[in-house]
């Protein structure tokens, strides 16, 4: 943010959705800006890494249960709702309906003074589902009986959002795209650090102001024109870019699915969006908020401060960080013996005479650019498997190349509990017919440093039994060599740092 921290009385604000892209960096500006904090969520575990845990208070509660989410807004002046079902199945708007109707008369019994809502823009035209959802949940926020500022924002453009992610990846790995028509889309979007400033300034409106303000940048673009302007800020040679009167929407989801990291069941109702021209038709916000400080940031600056923070490995939140819905969320079981039923284990040690901390630097930099040292065509098969039966595949990464928090995701793992220098455990999120978990710990054995490889599923129905057993003779080169990769690199000299630069090349640095 651009403006000094002020004095805000000790005002209590709630963010929901801290967990994810847009939470996880409001939360630090409003710290900033001196307010106090409360950060609502299923699972206070989820919050435990973040630098800013410490600064805050965490209410464990679900926006669909209405006495722990009046618990959570108990004493609050200002409630951020954050959360939205995109990605999810079914029908994602009925959830979507129930929360925010949920948490609005939850505010309102509360007595909070103010809502603030972050949505996507909402013109007269037929509205894609995942647009029409948003600005349904605005309107109920609206006539929640609290005042409310629903900010409407079109594409967000910051290190590790998803639409940065598709438009990135889009571009970067294809200097020849034959496109569907929504890349003549006219779409204005908006800087991360420009969203963040109207939601840090919204918290302080008048209670006379009660409504819907268009936020974007200062550039109106097509699609196709973001496209270009991203390969000439990042360095990369002008794109042929072939636009087509096909691709549906489900193909086209496919398309991106199969390029970018982003899944195919969380593009495609960005796809779809894509259909509806999003530009800023008022900009009465300007009456009650001023801009920021350094002025509106335009479209190239916004890309070229994202792929900094890419580059300098500096993201501090990141689109799969956030839940993915439906995402098991069972209980770890603990031992063989695990009440849950059947359970199935594949555990390998070795020793090494590698030091404890050079074993925890390995374990934790697993996937991402590192991979999973063992048998790499078997694991992109299965990511590529994956990714063809909806699932998130491999190419989800890592927030950061060297450090994991509690709730990121590696590739399609996410990280379940992490104990410095002793344990790393993550639950799977590829789609499997059961619950699926890897451990990786350090212990020692007569006096040398030994790591300890867990594999566990909890198969679902006789389908989840033929998987295991089908599978099994090919662990002895995944799981069997991954732990003698894992401890073998930790064995040898420490690399040194690879940099990677905005058009996909590296160097070491």
């Amino acid at each position: 943010m651009d403006a000094p921290a002020e004095n805000h009385d000790g005002r209590l604000c709630l963010v929901t959705g801290a967990s994810g892209y847009i939470g996880g960096r409001l939360v630090p500006e409003l710290l900033d800006a001196g307010y106090r904090v409360r950060c609502m969520a299923r699972s206070a575990r989820r919050l435990r890494d973040h630098p800013w845990a410490g600064r805050v208070e965490i209410a464990e509660a679900d926006a669909t249960d209405p006495a722990s989410t009046r618990r959570a807004l108990d004493g609050v002046d200002v409630a951020y709702y954050l959360i939205h079902a995109i990605g999810g199945e079914g029908r994602f708007s009925e959830t979507d309906r129930r929360a925010a109707r949920t948490f609005a008369a939850a505010a309102r019994d509360a007595g909070v003074e103010r809502l603030v809502y972050l949505g996507g823009m909402a013109p007269e035209e037929e509205l894609s589902p995942h647009l029409a959802s948003r600005a349904e949940v605005g309107r109920i926020m609206l006539d929640a009986g609290v005042p409310a500022a629903w900010l409407r924002a079109a594409v967000i453009i910051g290190s590790g959002s998803a639409s940065f992610e598709m438009l990135r990846y889009l571009t970067e790995r294809l200097p020849v795209m034959v496109t569907p028509r929504w890349v003549h889309t006219r779409i204005q979007p908006i800087a991360i650090r420009d969203v963040l400033h109207y939601l840090v300034a919204s918290a302080a409106l008048p209670a006379d102001v009660s409504r819907g303000f268009d936020i974007g940048g200062p550039d109106v673009l097509t699609y196709r024109e973001m496209m270009r302007r991203y390969a000439a800020v990042a360095g990369l040679r002008r794109r042929l870019i072939i636009p087509v009167p096909v691709l549906s929407p489900w193909l086209s989801s496919l398309w991106v699915g199969a390029i970018t990291p982003v899944p195919g069941r969380l593009a495609r109702p960005l796809v779809e969006s894509l259909r509806n021209e999003v530009i800023c038709r008022e900009h009465d916000i300007a009456r009650h908020i001023p801009p920021p400080a350094r002025g509106p940031t335009g479209f190239e600056r916004s890309v070229a401060l994202a792929l900094r923070r890419i580059q300098e490995a500096d993201v501090a939140t990141r689109w799969s960080s956030a839940s993915v819905p439906g995402a098991p969320s069972d209980p770890l079981p603990t031992d063989p013996d695990w009440a849950g039923g059947s359970l199935y284990t594949d555990e390998r040690a070795r020793d090494t005479g590698a030091p404890r901390q050079r074993l925890w630097e390995v374990i934790e930099g697993i996937g991402g650019e590192r991979g999973w040292y063992s048998f790499p065509l078997a694991w992109s098969v299965r990511g590529v498997l994956d990714r063809l039966v909806g699932g998130v595949g491999l190419r989800r990464g890592r927030r950061d190349p060297r450090r994991l928090r509690i709730g990121e995701t590696v590739d399609f793992w996410r990280v379940e509990e992490i104990e410095p220098g002793r344990l790393l455990r993550l639950r799977a999120e590829m789609r499997l017919p059961g619950l699926a978990w890897l451990e990786l710990r350090i212990a020692e054995h007569d006096g040398r440093v030994r790591y300890v490889q867990r594999a566990l599923f909890h198969p679902r129905g006789l389908l989840g039994h033929l998987y295991w057993w089908a599978f099994k003779p090919f662990h002895n080169r995944v799981f069997g060599g991954m732990c003698q990769g894992v401890a073998e690199a930790a064995e040898k000299p420490r690399p040194r740092t690879p940099h990677v630069l905005a058009g996909g090349e590296r160097h070491a640095r």
